[in-house]
């Protein structure tokens, strides 16, 4: 990881959920002494409607939303020639290993199961962004 701040795009239809993962992100950055800029979406449509309006190294998306399911929405943003690969992080309350494969299977980069502690976010993310782009924050972005 380089200085820059790592730029999340976090989608949630639950408010309390987007804080709780948001707060997750703050806190287990600062404690590694990375910054971290958050941008919210509160369903899978306004999601679409962010990410080509800036460089995100990564979303995280909750899999179960109303219109527009967490799966669609990797799919539609695998589909996306400019975004195929934007790192995603799949995050729902169901951990069971189909749950796992369908995410994996539309596309998502790493899958976390709520709730989660903060360390947990954090290893994730510094697997999928070590692993899927090889590179500095920015470099697979929108």
């Amino acid at each position: 990881m380089t200085d820059t701040a790592l730029r999340v795009l976090v989608v949630d239809d639950s408010a309390t959920a987007r804080l709780l993962i948001v707060e997750a992100l703050h806190e287990s950055r600062t404690r590694r002494g990375h910054a971290v800029d958050v941008i919210e979406a509160a369903d899978g449509f306004e999601a679409l409607r962010q990410i080509p309006r800036g460089r995100f190294d990564v979303v995280l998306t909750d899999i179960n939303m109303p219109t527009l399911s967490g799966l669609e929405l990797i799919r539609m943003i695998r589909a996306r020639p400019e975004q195929k690969n934007l790192p995603i992080v799949a995050i729902s309350t169901e951990r069971a290993p189909d749950d796992v494969r369908r995410a994996r299977e539309a596309g998502a980069d790493g899958y976390l199961g709520k709730p989660f502690e903060p360390e947990t976010l954090d290893r994730l993310l510094e697997e999928v962004l070590t692993h899927v782009r090889g590179a500095a924050p920015g470099s697979a972005g929108a």
